[in-house]
């Protein structure tokens, strides 16, 4: 399977985390009722979503909506982005499983105000994965 549309190249994000550093956030995109999306259930047995702010303390389970192509930002945590710098410069990856919903939730995010962010991709894409899949 080829890297999707949007999904940034490895080295590139694994150069945006490192400068990121402790400011990184991690959105996931993916919806957890796996009947509404059954390709997340899938990429969930490789990264659970219950990770999400737990093992995996930067990331934050964001649901992009298909139907109404819209996300619940009040989900990410405002003190996150304050500490990044505020929603222009805090740096966001966002994922799915392998990247199409994380392309619109980025988009999405650019369209309401956020200035630093990268599609990485999903677990789909073990290459981008490993550049962020712990954070």
């Amino acid at each position: 399977m080829g890297r999707k549309p949007g999904v940034m190249e490895p080295e590139q994000l694994k150069e945006f985390v490192e400068a990121a550093g402790e400011r990184l956030i991690v959105v996931d995109a993916r919806n957890p009722d796996f009947s509404v999306e059954p390709g997340d259930g899938v990429s969930n047995e490789k990264a659970p979503l219950a990770a999400c702010g737990g093992a995996r303390a930067r990331a934050v389970n964001v649901v992009y909506d298909r139907g109404a192509s819209a996300m619940d930002l009040t989900k990410i945590p405002a003190e996150w982005v304050e500490a990044g710098g505020g929603k222009a410069t805090v740096p966001v990856i966002t994922h799915c499983g392998g990247g199409g919903r994380g392309q619109k939730a980025k988009e999405y995010l650019e369209a309401n105000g956020f200035g630093n962010v990268a599609n990485g991709g999903g677990p789909e894409d073990a290459e981008c994965w490993a550049c962020f899949g712990d954070k």
